[in-house]
């Protein structure tokens, strides 16, 4: 995709991380939530074989820009054997030509790579911060050493013997929590788009008895039965926060499921005491996510079920 105007841009910053790495971390679009500023989720609309040793692919992306929620369609073309991407974004409320570009990962050694990313907007259209974006991509792949430990994600869930439209309602009407679940005290939520809800939380933190202040991002899905959600403030012990609660039909009810993935922060041992090992801010940070999503799933089958026996 070659450059074609005269906002052409383009940045190449040295990374140090593997080549294949960062290859690595561009071609997983869905989890980018977790690991690049901005990104609220992503969902990998289809995937398939391209000309030569290619593939095609189709991105849904939302994220956050001057406070508000963007959706764009991206089509990919993803080359591992040149380590190198080509992309078309277009705005999904936006109609025109659209924003084209290529991520480029070049070899300097064993752990040392090259980045690099080029932007070719429509004519009369601004470039993207494109310093900005590399430079995002290569602070996160230079962690690659400890992401494995830092990464977790885990899911608990519940069957409701119930209508699948109650139990969404009851995670979808996030303003009422505090009347609803005894570790919510209060939340402030606006809704200026459908379906985008803006939300900030004060929880009960049950192992200290403080109380926590999250903010985060809800996009809901009804007929899809889904709410994805990240969070845009967190508590101490974790860098990135990404979720989703989803109904699954049964024959007499339905699967609620509440999805984390979490990446840690690296000094999240030393919050929980001066012996805690990462492994120890694993099993809490599981076990208290844990608790309040079960807790929530509980309620909303006690919500659904309860509407059943009323209209018998």
């Amino acid at each position: 995709m070659a450059p074609q105007h005269a906002h052409f841009a383009q940045h190449t910053t040295p990374v140090a991380a593997p080549a294949h790495v960062v290859y690595g971390l561009l071609a997983d679009a869905p989890n980018w939530p977790l690991l690049l500023p901005g990104y609220l989720h992503v969902e990998r609309m289809d995937l398939a074989a391209a000309p030569g040793e290619a593939t095609e692919e189709h991105l849904r992306t939302w994220h956050l820009h001057t406070g508000h929620v963007r959706s764009t369609r991206t089509r990919r073309l993803l080359r591992p054997a040149d380590r190198a991407i080509d992309f078309e974004q277009s705005d999904t409320l936006l109609p025109g030509a659209p924003l084209r570009g290529t991520w480029t990962v070049r070899p300097q050694g064993p752990a040392r790579c090259l980045l690099g990313l080029t932007h070719d907007p429509p004519a009369g259209t601004p470039a993207p911060d494109t310093r900005a974006e590399a430079d995002q991509v290569a602070a996160a792949a230079e962690r690659w050493e400890s992401l494995d430990e830092l990464l977790l994600s885990f899911e608990d869930s519940t069957r409701i013997h119930g209508p699948a439209e109650a139990v969404y309602d009851f995670l979808h009407r996030i303003q009422d929590w505090p009347e609803l679940l005894p570790h919510v005290e209060h939340a402030d939520v606006r809704e200026d788009q459908p379906g985008i809800q803006f939300a900030t939380l004060d929880t009960c933190a049950t192992r200290t008895g403080t109380t926590l202040t999250t903010g985060l991002v809800r996009l809901c899905f009804p007929h899809a039965a889904r709410i994805v959600y990240r969070h845009t403030t967190v508590p101490a012990l974790i860098a990135a926060h990404s979720g989703e609660w989803y109904l699954e039909p049964e024959a007499d009810g339905v699967r609620a499921v509440s999805a984390h993935r979490v990446m840690l922060r690296a000094e999240a041992a030393a919050a929980l005491g001066p012996h805690a090992q990462l492994t120890d801010a694993r099993r809490h940070v599981r076990a208290w996510l844990g608790r309040t999503g079960t807790e929530t799933l509980n309620l909303a089958r006690w919500h659904a079920e309860n509407a059943v026996r009323r209209l018998r």
